[in-house]
């Protein structure tokens, strides 16, 4: 198929290799303007305008697709096909009219939950069992395109967002291939997506990341993997930041106000919580590196009793 591929963070990148080495025709790699990064503001490109720059792909990077000229450029292409991953610009109708079998995307959740910016840590923090693929014919609303196949995948019960974006991303391409081989069957046994069942992932913020410690410990365990590697949980000791890498939930309690340390020890730093205990396993201080607890504590001992704070002093 001649296609063109929109797409922008590493998550889009093994759906473009997949469908290079399925010997599809790309006909332009649509991302992301490039961004100025870092104290420098250095330019920095996309992960997917690095792969398109490694395969010798045209690249596009357009502001917006709502213009005549951008709608232009588009329909010269005469495209099959527009496989959109992870893009990050709404595509308006006149765009999705354009390829002969329109925009497919694919999406990293098994819809019409998790519609939405951040379906893999929604899934996580929620406690859900199950997580995916969906391939999705687009239409003008958010993730509400009749869907054209699902692929699920259980979540692990130590499952970090990073993990299951690995997982996700190697699945989201060997999808589209399967789906592309046979395109005229699955569009036309397409199921519309049920509303009422839909459930919303917002995108992620600093904000939330502070642990609350009156939360039960399961639901910051969740937190805890779902904001691992952005915007990492975070809790303080005095004015130390703390970010945390990984830990457990436990069912034990203690005489303790939610926030004390009740065991600081090699196996992990136990927090009192709302119900039940964290055991923090793996942390990092600002400027340092994520450390195992034995090796953290013997850089910055913490003692039973020491209370761990939601916000700075």
């Amino acid at each position: 198929m001649r296609i063109i591929f929109a797409g922008t963070p590493d998550f889009s990148v093994p759906a473009l290799q997949a469908l290079v080495d399925a010997g599809h025709a790309i006909a332009a790699v649509y991302t992301q303007p490039d961004r100025h990064a870092g104290r420098g503001r250095k330019v920095r490109y996309s992960a997917v305008k690095q792969a398109a720059l490694g395969l010798g792909l045209h690249i596009e990077q357009p502001v917006s697709l709502r213009n005549e000229s951008a709608l232009a450029a588009l329909r010269a292409l005469v495209p099959d096909v527009m496989i959109v991953v992870a893009y990050g610009l709404i595509l308006p109708a006149e765009v999705l009219a354009i390829p002969r079998y329109g925009c497919i995307n694919i999406h990293a959740s098994l819809l019409p939950r998790w519609r939405g910016a951040a379906p893999i840590q929604r899934a996580i923090e929620h406690g859900d069992e199950q997580s995916g693929i969906t391939i999705m014919q687009m239409d003008t609303g958010l993730d509400t395109g009749s869907i054209l196949a699902r692929y699920p995948v259980a979540i692990g019960s130590r499952e970090t967002s990073q993990s299951l974006h690995d997982r996700l991303a190697s699945l989201g391409g060997r999808a589209i291939v399967e789906v592309l081989a046979d395109i005229g069957h699955y569009q036309q046994h397409a199921t519309p997506q049920n509303d009422a069942q839909s459930t919303y992932a917002a995108k992620l913020n600093r904000d939330e990341s502070c642990i609350n410690w009156s939360d039960a410990g399961i639901d910051i365990e969740r937190k805890v993997r779902a904001f691992n590697p952005w915007p990492l949980a975070k809790t303080w000791l005095g004015g130390t930041q703390l970010n945390l890498y990984e830990a457990q939930a436990g069912t034990a309690t203690a005489e303790a106000g939610p926030g004390t340390v009740t065991r600081a020890d090699a196996t992990g730093i136990v927090v009192q919580c709302g119900t039940g205990q964290l055991s923090i396993t793996r942390l990092q201080r600002p400027g340092g590196k994520p450390l195992l607890a034995g090796d953290f504590l013997n850089g910055m001992p913490i003692s039973p009793g020491v209370q761990l704070a939601s916000t700075p002093p």
